[in-house]
């Protein structure tokens, strides 16, 4: 945003300018408002790598090279953007309070996120295309459904912020990308689910210290689906319908990917549909490791009343690092998601109460993957920020035994420990 646009905003001392700013508010400006566009490369990766492959191909590069080639999505993800990471590092930089609702009416910002699903539609008509006429040997089908699982995944975390507006249109938006990974119970069960239990034993969705990512993945993954068919039953209920009805946002969700993936069926072959599900499995997956890393070992405590205490953004670990900023649409500062649901990507602020992730997600993925280095770096961390006190964590209970003698013998001298 430049210092010239013209808008009202409230002034807050200072001699106000003609455009509605005082002078000190003029000096703020959005230096990230044209990197946004970056955000819409995920949903672009196919279509890049058919790009490459094709130049590959006419300057005769080896086909060992070309074949490879259709596995630079993971690549681009786990490899490319950590280094964006570690090359740009942190962001740390919050709009003035001012200026967040112009942000957040602005339609530029609300374009960038709309495009990502035609471009991933795109991505996903030439993959299918390809595993049908593109002469791939299977393992150059698998490497490019795993590519395009990486645009499914990161298109869930695009669907994630369009589904928390008060919209029709973006709500209806965020369920058709959601369609592509086949994974729209998401809209209702994390909404109305996980947003009410965050931080909590109940919440199927928050990993608990001392729980590895893959027993988190075969103990969050099923419970989601009933939590939000439970949600919508009682909803629906509540106006006098049943639950089978085209209302119930979890029914017409699951619709939308019978629509989708049908017409693909009937236009490519049924030789398309292990590649089809193949993208929806690592798309689910990235979602869900992200998931698996956004609360871990974090508990809100219960109140003498018997509810929990508000969530609040020590409940959520945060990444300020920019170049994942900016292709998560800013998914990293998550304790300003939870207190502000409905606040668009380009408003959320960096909060210093907030826990910290050492780095950004696409690095901790990767450290998640292999648990005894994740336990080794995360458990430490929560355990100095929470004073080495197990009973403020939200402990693993297969582990928590073991995890209480553990932190009560490595807790420095003088630090006041709970032992069970």
């Amino acid at each position: 945003m430049t210092t010239t646009d013209k808008k009202t905003s409230p002034t807050k001392g200072g001699v106000a300018a003609d455009n509605g700013f005082t002078t000190e508010e003029q000096q703020w400006v959005d230096k990230k408002k044209y990197a946004w566009i970056l955000s819409m490369v995920p949903a672009s990766i196919p279509l890049i790598i058919w790009g490459i492959v094709e130049w590959m191909k006419a300057i005769n590069a080896p086909e060992a090279l070309i074949s490879a080639s259709w596995f630079l999505g993971p690549i681009a993800v786990f490899i490319i953007v950590p280094i964006g990471d570690w090359v740009l590092g942190r962001d740390g930089e919050n709009a003035p309070e001012e200026f967040v609702p112009w942000l957040e009416e602005t339609k530029y910002y609300r374009i960038i996120s709309y495009l990502y699903f035609p471009l991933m539609l795109a991505s996903l008509v030439l993959c299918c295309w390809q595993w049908t006429y593109g002469g791939l040997e299977w393992y150059e089908k698998v490497g490019l459904a795993w590519t395009m699982g990486m645009t499914s995944g990161i298109g869930i975390v695009a669907a994630h912020e369009l589904g928390h507006k008060k919209g029709s249109f973006e709500r209806w938006l965020g369920k058709i990308v959601l369609a592509v990974p086949a994974y729209g119970h998401f809209y209702v069960e994390h909404n109305k689910g996980h947003h009410v239990k965050v931080a909590t034993p109940e919440d199927p969705v928050s990993s608990r210290m001392g729980e590895n990512v893959y027993a988190y993945l075969i103990r969050s993954i099923p419970r989601q689906i009933p939590r939000a068919w439970d949600i919508e039953k009682k909803r629906l209920a509540r106006g006098g319908k049943s639950q089978f009805n085209l209302d119930n946002d979890v029914l017409n969700a699951w619709l939308i990917t019978i629509l989708i993936w049908g017409g693909l069926l009937i236009g490519f072959g049924i030789g398309i549909l292990p590649y089809l599900l193949i993208q929806a499995v690592i798309g689910i997956a990235l979602l869900e490791f992200v998931n698996y890393l956004e609360h871990y070992g974090l508990l809100r405590q219960k109140l003498e009343d018997g509810r929990y205490e508000r969530c609040s953004p020590e409940h959520s670990w945060n990444s300020d690092n920019l170049t994942t900023n900016i292709f998560l649409y800013q998914l990293q500062r998550h304790s300003d998601h939870h207190a502000n649901p409905t606040r668009r990507y380009q408003s959320l602020r960096s909060d210093v109460f907030a826990p910290e992730l050492p780095q950004g997600y696409a690095t901790m993925i990767a450290v998640a993957s292999f648990p005894p280095l994740w336990f080794a770096i995360m458990d430490k961390r929560l355990m100095q920020y929470y004073n080495y006190d197990t009973e403020r964590a939200n402990l693993y209970p297969r582990k928590a035994a073991k995890l209480r003698a553990k932190w009560a013998k490595k807790a420095p001298v003088g630090t006041a420990t709970k032992e069970s």
